[in-house]
Parts: structure tokens; sequence; C-alpha cells
């Protein structure tokens, strides 16, 4: 028989493990007290025991601020000693579904598989631009339109609808229905594509979302994407309609085009679709492969938790973070020289004409005022202005490759505490940095061909899906996830 000192810590699982390999009665070890074994004045120090055991039981790996939220929903077991009954009475959690913090893996492929698509048609659509054929199609039909012309009378009336528009009147009086036919089939592929992502994202955004495979935090994500899917599908309309605006083209001193605004702003709501859906891709991948490799390589999982925490690592966040804010905008000052045609002046690299920069009469040329006082002269220059624009890009494009290049060597000097997925990452970057300027130059020179073009655009996309990746490896994990990993190593561990 067991000391009644001994006994009071038969309740600790660690102190279970070390006393059942001394002498003594099993049943003492783990069985409940009796009454009679203590006096009434000692029965207090159980009862508060009971009390330390509980809570200790609530708060392990969920620390006290989260006690009793149930945070973790998992299956946890603690035993509870009475002195008037004769059993231990044992509470349980419910189970654990990894779904309510982690979302399944499947999910992340998914979103993968829907980046890629989007990435598609933002090349798509840079081709649609340069082949001239986003202004072929003069209605906005997002069921009916899903069927191209069927014969040889839908095409006549189609053209017809085309040969009332400001582009045919002004610019393409001379094309033949042949040639009609290429544009328009550009243009509706393009909008065909944009209809297929629609139906890839929500029919199993809508099949996960019923079958429970999404926690609360991947629905709210899905709910939000989608809608910004369907406002890039209106933002596009609303810039072809500006090019079929004669009103519009008039005050904007313009040939039929769109306008170079709603240009630009139906790329960025492509690329933010693109880096949202991309985003939440990599935290549920990287999430999986951390409880994968909890119950296979622990240490691995526990040094990267450890990385990522850091105080040193935060300066590193920082400059992934500035550096993906730095790209988009480079990428949407290239959407200004898409949308003004700037690409098409001073096809010199570094000089523009005979120095390194225009004069300054060109740069702030008063033709593109608009007010009598001149007071948006400034403004309108740096947005309307051709040359002002193309110099804005290449002020921007040349700091990002620097910067790019400054952030490596800086994290070069600190890889000892940076994990090496995001070292490796920040190579691409670099790789990435030097073949879209590259292209850009190129480009330029060779007076905008549509292949170089496009490849200059799908450059773009691709050296910001390298930010988001550098800045994704760098983020720190999320607490539910951390605890929910933490469990799982426990539990390999314990077996």
């Amino acid at each position: 028989m067991l000391s009644r000192s001994r006994f009071f810590f038969s309740g600790n699982p660690a102190v279970l493990r070390t006393l059942s390999q001394t002498k003594g009665c099993r049943p003492c070890l783990v069985g409940p007290p009796k009454a009679s074994l203590f006096p009434r004045s000692s029965q207090w120090m159980i009862r508060l025991w009971n009390s330390v055991v509980s809570k200790r039981s609530l708060t392990t790996n969920l620390g006290p601020k989260n006690a009793g939220k149930g945070l973790l929903k998992g299956r946890r077991t603690y035993t509870t000693l009475s002195v008037n009954s004769k059993e231990s009475v044992t509470k349980t959690f419910p189970k654990i579904k990894p779904s309510n913090i982690i979302t399944d893996k499947v999910i992340g492929y998914w979103l993968v598989g829907t980046s890629g698509l989007i990435f598609g048609i933002v090349v798509l659509g840079g081709l649609t631009r340069l082949t001239e054929s986003g202004l072929s199609i003069t209605e906005w039909k997002p069921v009916t339109g899903t069927l191209p012309p069927m014969n040889e009378e839908e095409w006549i009336v189609e053209f017809t609808k085309y040969q009332d528009s400001p582009e045919f009147k002004l610019l393409n009086s001379h094309i033949t229905l042949d040639e009609f036919k290429f544009i328009y089939s550009m243009e509706w592929g393009h909008r065909l594509v944009g209809r297929a992502i629609g139906m890839a994202f929500i029919l199993p955004g809508l099949y996960f979302w019923g079958t429970g495979r999404l926690n609360t935090r991947t629905k709210r994500l899905c709910f939000g994407l989608t809608l910004l899917l369907g406002l890039q599908g209106a933002i596009g309309w609303w810039m072809v309609q500006s090019g079929l605006d004669e009103e519009q083209l008039t005050e904007r001193r313009s040939k039929p085009t769109v306008s170079q605004y709603r240009l630009t702003t139906h790329l960025g709501a492509a690329f933010l679709l693109y880096l949202g859906v991309l985003w939440s891709a990599f935290e549920i991948i990287n999430e999986n492969k951390w409880l994968k490799q909890a119950t296979k390589a622990p240490e691995k999982v526990q040094k990267v938790f450890a990385q990522l925490s850091s105080a040193r690592i935060a300066p590193v966040r920082t400059v992934g973070t500035a550096l993906l804010g730095l790209t988009f905008i480079t990428a949407l000052s290239g959407g200004m020289v898409a949308g003004l045609d700037a690409g098409l002046i001073y096809n010199t690299f570094p000089h523009m004409g005979d120095d390194y920069l225009p004069s300054s009469g060109e740069l702030m040329s008063p033709v593109y005022a608009r007010k009598e006082d001149l007071s948006d002269l400034w403004w309108r220059n740096l947005l309307e202005n051709p040359t002002t624009v193309q110099l804005v890009h290449r002020i921007f494009a040349t700091t990002t490759f620097f910067s790019i290049l400054a952030a490596h060597m800086f994290v070069i000097k600190r890889k000892q505490y940076i994990p090496k997925p995001a070292q490796r990452a920040l190579h691409g970057m670099m790789g990435l940095v030097l073949l879209q300027v590259s292209l850009g130059i190129t480009t330029l020179i060779y007076l905008v061909p549509i292949p170089l073009a496009a490849a200059h655009q799908a450059g773009a996309l691709a050296l910001l899906t390298g930010c988001l990746l550098f800045s994704a490896r760098l983020k720190r994990p999320r607490p539910q996830a951390v605890a929910y990993i933490n469990e799982a190593m426990k539990k390999a561990l314990l077996k």
C-alpha cells in the first residue's frame, strides 16, 4: 500500500509511469481513493488536486487565454478523483476534425489549378489587346454569348454590329469578314476562358463547402474571391464600353481604344484575384506539409516554427512584403504603357532619344492639360502622356530590379536563420527579374512584337508569383495550426 503523499501524484501520467515500474499494489496506483483512508481534515487537499489536474488537461497546448474555448476540439481525457465515489470519472472532448483547423490539401491543389487558369487568361488577354481584338464584340451577353456564331448568317449579323462601332469607322473600315472572324474569335475565346474559370472555381467550391471540407477561414476567403471574380467580369465589360462610346473617345481626345485607366483596373483586379487564390493555396499546402512532417521528422517542423517565430526574421518579412508591393505597382505601370501604346515610342535603352531623359517640355506638355489654369498639368502628363508614362514605367522597373538584387544580398548575409524554402524562393526571384528586364528591353528595342510583348506580360505575373512565394514561405504560422501540429507530434511520440 502506497503512502498518502505518493497517492496525491497518481493522477499525473508522468509520475504514474514512474511509479508503475516500482513494486506496489497496482489498484492503489490507478484506482480511486477511499474516503476512509483520509481524515476529514485532509479531504480538501484531494479536491484541490482534482481541480489542478482538470485545469491542466484543459489548458495543455491551448494557453490560459484559450482554455475552455474549444480551440482544438481534440480528443483529450482527464480523470477527476472523487472522495465519495468508488470510481474515477473520465471526460472526453469531441474527436478532432482536421478540416476545422487545417484545410485538406486537395483544396490547396484545387486553388493552385485555378490560379493556373487565371495566369493563362491574363496572357490571353494580353494577346487579345496586342491583336486589337478587344472591341470586336460590341455586346455583353454573359449566358447567351457563350456560343459563337454558328453559320454564315450569324457571322454577317455580328459583323454588321461591329461596322457600327467607332473602331471600324475610324480604323478598320478596310477589313473583310474573314479578318473580322479572327479578331472576333480572339475576344470570344478570352471571354469563354473567363466563364470557364468561374465554373472551375464556383462549382468545386460549392461541393467542398457542402461536404464540410472547408473551415471557417477558407470559407471566408473563397467567398471573397468569388465576389472579386464576379467583379472582374463586370470590370472587363466596363473597360470595353470605354472604347465603344464615341462621347468618351471625344472627351479623352483618343482614337477608338479602351481607356488606359480601365485597362489598368482590369489588369490589377486580375492580378489581385490571382494573388489571393495562390496565397490561400500556399498557406494550405504549407500547413499540410508541416502536419505530414510532424509524424516523420518532428525536429524539422520544430526548427521551421522556431525560425518563422524568431524576431530576427521580421525585417526579412517586411522586405518580402515591400518587394511584392513594388512589383505589383510596376506591373500596373506596365498596364498604363499598354493602354497608351507608349512602348511604340523611344525604342532605345537606356537612352530615350539622344539623351537619358526627354526634355521637360515633352514630359510636362500643356497639350494634355484640360483646364485653362493648367492645374491638372502634372497628373495628366504622368497618366496620359505616353512619353512620361514610359519613363515612369522605366523608373519603377529599374527600382524593382535593384531592390530585388539588394534583398538577395541582404538575405544571403542572414541565411543561417532563414528557412531554406524561403532562400530558394528568393534565388528564383533573382532569376525571374533578370529574365523580365531582358524581355522588357528586347520588347522595346524590337518595336513591341506580339510574341515578346506577351512573354513580357507573362513575365510580370511570374515575377509576382515569385515574390508571393517568398512572402508565403516567411509567413508566421497560424497559432491554431501550430497547436494542432504540436498535438499531432505528441501523439506520434507517444506511440
